[in-house]
């Protein structure tokens, strides 16, 4: 009995560790589909500005990214995300596959950011446009 209920507590913290950020605090994850239909549909007037920010190499910028993006490579987008962005500004990051998006949404939020987004999957899941 006891050891069921160590596994018990064991797969509840693997499960809390997989979960997506908790409302409120300050970023979130977003889908490539969602997101694609966010970029096809009109922007409302009072909309914040959108900044997209590609983590990516820069040759695999090059190559092709999301309309309207900028590239800021990992790991120097850790240092200067924080100074170049707008806390003010809808940010929207993207990367290989997430966790460097994750990485630095969780640094943006610590530096006062309060719109953070990561596309899930980052580039690797994108079915959206592209541009080169």
């Amino acid at each position: 009995m006891r050891r069921l209920a160590v596994v018990a507590l064991a797969l509840a913290l693997v499960a809390s560790c997989s979960r997506s950020p908790e409302i409120g605090s300050g970023w979130s994850r977003v889908t490539p589909g969602d997101f694609a239909a966010e970029l096809a549909a009109p922007k409302p007037e009072a909309a914040p500005n959108q900044v997209i920010v590609d983590v990516r190499e820069p040759e695999l910028f090059a190559a092709g990214h999301i309309p309207g993006a900028i590239n800021m490579p990992w790991p120097n987008v850790k240092q200067t995300a924080p100074v170049e962005l707008n806390a003010a500004d809808d940010i929207v990051i993207v990367c290989h596959g997430g966790p460097m998006g994750d990485a630095l949404a969780e640094i943006l939020v610590a530096k006062g950011f309060t719109r953070v987004r990561n596309i899930a999957g980052g580039m690797d899941d994108w079915t959206g446009p592209t541009e080169r």
